[in-house]
């Protein structure tokens, strides 16, 4: 019985002994402290190193460095431990640094789902966010239709220009146009390509007495001869070196 517990014993202290000689003991902290992009890791091998920084990601999220974590979990491909971290943050409803964790994993599913979460929300920006980066247009589209609906036109805009969706860009312009929200008719004329509008923008602010944005329009619509008339017409300082609306 004396000599089970003596080898016992002594089973524990080779143990312990192999533990504090773990390579990872001594290295993780030094990663830690000095950060992985500025430790030297060209003798360990390719497993080992791999082991060293799922290690130092794990510290890290329980110090709560984030950042450093997604880097080091990115630099081993653990997807699951990116997918992880992305799953805490949407429990804390911060849906962005969700969506970054996601992009790293590679995890359209969770993209998807986060991306309808932040959309019921009203969390237009972050909805659009991992959309974009799952490239789905149906959802990007709903998103725009959503944005118009909302009046967010500056959200609608970007959704219809990332889809190169000139038709709901011309429409939305119209709408801005009978809205009076002229600036916004300008920008979605302009990201459609559509001269024609830009110049019937360009028309109004002239009636209104607003030249700069009235240049504005027919220099984006190439519409020489309307440029012409108000350089030739009205004096520089009218126009020039000043702001648009």
């Amino acid at each position: 019985m004396v000599d089970q517990v003596k080898r016992n014993i002594g089973k524990m202290m080779d143990d312990i002994s192999q533990k504090d000689e773990n390579p990872l003991q001594k290295v993780v902290p030094a990663l830690i402290k000095k950060g992985i992009d500025n430790v030297n890791l060209s003798m360990f091998d390719e497993e080992t190193k791999k082991e060293l920084l799922n290690a130092a990601g794990e510290e890290y999220v329980k110090k709560g460095m984030i950042i450093e974590a997604l880097k080091s979990f990115t630099v081993t491909g653990n997807k699951a431990k990116l997918t992880e971290i992305g799953d805490d943050h949407v429990k804390v409803g911060m849906y962005s640094q969700a969506i970054d964790a996601y992009r790293l994993a590679e995890n359209r599913e969770k993209l998807l789902k986060v991306g309808d979460k932040c959309l019921v929300e009203g969390r237009v920006s972050d909805a659009i966010k991992a959309f974009k980066i799952v490239g789905d247009p149906e959802r990007l589209n709903k998103v725009g239709d959503f944005c118009v609906q909302a009046d967010k036109i500056d959200f609608a805009i970007e959704v219809y220009s990332a889809l190169e969706n000139k038709s709901k860009l011309v429409a939305l312009g119209e709408k801005c146009i009978k809205d009076n929200q002229l600036v916004y008719a300008m920008r979605a004329f302009e990201l459609a390509g559509d001269k024609e509008k830009l110049t019937k923008v360009g028309d109004i602010f002239l009636k209104s007495g607003l030249l700069v944005s009235a240049l504005k329009c027919y220099e984006l619509a190439d519409n020489k001869m309307m440029v012409q008339f108000i350089k030739e017409n009205f004096p520089p300082s009218e126009y020039q070196n000043k702001l648009y609306m």
